[in-house]
């Protein structure tokens, strides 16, 4: 099964006072890893964003933490890709520190029309490179 990694270190910024990850930086750090994947599949954000003017929002997320993160960890997230639909798709994303799951988040995310907001179908080439990636 194919799968996208990525590495993040924790910095002080995604922690509260105690040093642990403040959970909403999480979901940061997920957007963050959907976006260097989409990059790596040679489809960055700036291009369908900016030049194809189509978004891809997240329309729903589910998480389970397991474990805390602390400042200094160095995270080791996953993804797979899940399902394709005509205007959506599904990850799954984890992510752990020296091999102890932090969390695991099962997320759907649509393609958008940035001009009116309404979900349209994935492209032919993109759901082609999304092929690559199905689990």
């Amino acid at each position: 099964m194919k799968q996208f990694s990525y590495q993040r270190k924790v910095m002080f910024g995604h922690t509260d006072p105690a040093g642990i990850v403040f959970y909403p930086r999480y979901f940061e750090m997920i957007n963050e890893t959907i976006e260097e994947w989409f990059a790596k599949i040679g489809e960055p954000f700036t291009k369908i964003h900016l030049e194809d003017r189509k978004g891809v929002p997240m329309v729903h997320i589910e998480t389970d933490f397991f474990k805390v993160g602390r400042l200094g960890d160095i995270l080791d997230f996953s993804l797979r890709l899940i399902k394709v639909g005509r205007s959506s798709f599904e990850l799954e994303i984890t992510a752990s520190t020296d091999g102890e799951l932090r969390f695991t988040t099962k997320c759907v995310l649509a393609f958008v029309d940035m001009d009116t907001s309404k979900a349209t179908s994935i492209p032919d080439d993109l759901k082609t490179k999304f092929q690559e990636w199905l689990v």
